[in-house]
């Protein structure tokens, strides 16, 4: 809806309150500027504004230009997921370094080392159980020729836990495959939905964002500021907006345009909250209406940095919102990398993708035998 101001000349004063909020309301398009604006420096002001507004936007989120491709050889995925649990690693492999170098015969010393170090790194209390219970039995029927061969036996075990939860991903009949990111706030959803459509289109697909966070101050604008770098539309509303419209929107327009992926980032919520839960029950509706079948993947986004605390929070969420996937965030900024392989086992979902950083190509697909080898190189 367009505004028109129905102040006379006299009202119109530059210092007044009423002058200047007409002037951000004409910047944002949401007021028509008739001809006895004319005296008044109006656009000037709006222009001041604008720059302001823009400025802030990119001291929050980063520019807005889409990002160029750095000059140096870009490197391949072992070795980005080696810098990325880089202070894992130091903690990690140097203590199984240690174990394996002083160990000539497994014995229960040396597991009692090993569950030291597993737990240190997150795995958690019942997978680093399960993992010793696994060593000790091979150790009952095989003896474990030294710390060389269990060094080997428990890389296998982690890949074994990372690979073993398969969820089937429904793809669509038609056009398009409908994604909704979900989580609690502050884990990096919207980052990561943005993130998400630069790397579908890096594989030659066509993708839309929705702004479906209306609750969140400034997630809309973050949102815009992550598919202006990654190159691809948005669909939003006004903050405040009913998330399940702004989503019916999205699906129809990505149907008419052919769209393939539709990434639709959500409001933070808590599985307590039973308004945003029924909130979230909603949009999956809009969107099984729309295209049957969806949403066709359900990603829980996860703060690495939140270790087992995250987790507990992530156990009791998936039992109320469907989720079929992980994308594990931060996973640079920890020491505690072996969150990865707890989630596997206790969550039984699979980690799809992880963030290694900042940039908008610093998002991995996973995979359980890089993350491992990358561990215990």
């Amino acid at each position: 809806m367009i505004y028109t101001s129905h102040l006379s000349i006299t009202d119109k004063q530059p210092g007044s309150m009423r002058f200047r909020a007409e002037c951000a309301l004409a910047c944002t398009g949401l007021l028509q500027v008739t001809p006895e604006w004319s005296p008044f420096p109006v656009h000037q002001l709006c222009s001041r504004l604008a720059i302001k507004l823009k400025r802030m936007i990119t001291t929050l989120f980063g520019s807005s230009e889409p990002e160029k491709s750095d000059p140096k050889p870009e490197k391949n995925l072992f070795d980005r997921m080696r810098q990325a649990v880089t202070r894992t690693r130091e903690s990690f492999s140097a203590r199984i370094s240690d174990i394996a170098a002083l160990t000539r015969a497994v014995d229960e010393s040396a597991l009692e080392d090993l569950e030291s170090v597993l737990l240190s790194s997150d795995l958690g209390v019942p997978t680093t159980t399960a993992i010793l219970d696994a060593l000790r039995d091979r150790a009952r029927h095989q003896a474990i020729d030294g710390g060389a061969e269990l060094r080997e036996l428990l890389k296998q075990q982690l890949i074994a836990i990372l690979s073993a939860p398969q969820q089937v991903v429904a793809a669509p009949s038609a056009p398009p495959k409908i994604t909704f990111l979900v989580g609690v706030n502050g884990t990096g959803k919207t980052t990561s939905s943005g993130k998400l459509a630069a790397w579908s289109r890096a594989q030659g697909r066509t993708v839309l964002l929705c702004a479906a966070d209306t609750f969140r101050a400034a997630a809309i604008e973050q949102l815009e500021v992550w598919a202006a770098r990654s190159g691809v539309e948005i669909i939003k509303t006004r903050q405040g907006g009913d998330p399940a419209a702004v989503l019916f929107d999205a699906v129809s327009a990505a149907k008419s345009r052919s769209i393939d992926d539709l990434f639709v980032d959500t409001a933070g919520r808590l599985h307590t909250k039973s308004g945003l839960m029924d909130e979230l029950d909603k949009m999956r509706r809009t969107a099984a209406r729309l295209v049957p079948g969806a949403p066709h993947e359900v990603l829980l986004v996860m703060d690495a940095t939140t270790g087992q605390n995250g987790l507990q929070q992530a156990r009791q969420f998936t039992q109320s919102a469907g989720v079929t996937g992980i994308v594990l965030t931060k996973l640079d900024g920890t020491a505690k990398g072996g969150i990865a392989v707890a989630i596997a086992r206790e969550l039984n979902l699979p980690v799809r993708f992880v963030g290694v950083g900042e940039k908008m190509t610093d998002l991995l697909e996973f995979s359980p035998t890089e993350f491992v080898d990358s561990l215990l190189e």
